[in-house]
């Protein structure tokens, strides 16, 4: 993968399900990109298993910066969280939440089979899902009087530019979304066109 994409799912996963010796485990993929989300999925899924034992989890949130967490809730230290973000990792992606939640059977499977059952879990709903690459992409804005828009708008279709808003009054203002390992020669194209304006989108 290049160094400006990553891959992601757009939507939650089918729910699927897992079974070991009695014990259930329905696994979850859901698209996040806040902690908030994290919370929101979290609180659904505890009303909707609301008898099962234990919702154990792990994220991924971010592109360049990542921020992750496993949470073993209540099983075995490292024998659920972890093993859910091992199968994130394998599959290499980001901006996600797996969930697995276990309903106990009465048959105790050990470390071991605690590790194979999440693991399991978090794999199932990784392949019911539907994952996509993206790029990384940075947002400029580009303003312009009006009798420069053509020049602008055929570098636009030329680099094949992505424009994502655009306001044209008595001057221009279009912004557009360019992948991170293009950008800065964008940025310089734009630059040195005489009396035109880029401004770079900070998050």
């Amino acid at each position: 993968m290049e160094s400006d994409g990553y891959k992601t799912i757009t939507k939650p996963s089918e729910d699927v399900l897992f079974k070991d010796k009695n014990s259930k485990f329905f696994g979850y993929a859901y698209p996040v990109t806040s902690e908030d989300e994290v919370k929101t999925y979290l609180k659904l899924l505890k009303k909707q298993h609301h008898q099962a034992r234990h919702w154990c989890y792990a994220y991924q949130i971010g592109t360049e910066t990542i921020k992750y967490r496993a949470n073993d809730d209540g099983e075995p230290s490292n024998s659920a969280g972890m093993p859910i973000y091992g199968q994130i990792q394998s599959f290499e992606v980001t901006n996600i939440l797996i969930v697995v939640v276990r309903y106990f059977g009465g048959v105790k499977l050990g470390v071991g089979g605690l590790i194979n059952a999440y693991r399991t879990g978090a794999q199932l709903a990784l392949q019911a899902s539907i994952i996509e690459e993206r790029t990384i992409n940075i947002d400029y804005i580009i303003t312009c009087e009006y009798d420069l828009m053509n020049k602008v708008m055929r570098v636009i279709k030329e680099k094949n530019l992505n424009i994502t808003n655009q306001k044209l009054e008595l001057d221009c203002q279009i912004t557009i979304s360019v992948r991170k390992k293009e950008a800065d020669n964008i940025y310089s194209i734009f630059e040195s066109i005489y009396k035109v304006k880029i401004k770079k989108i900070e998050d």
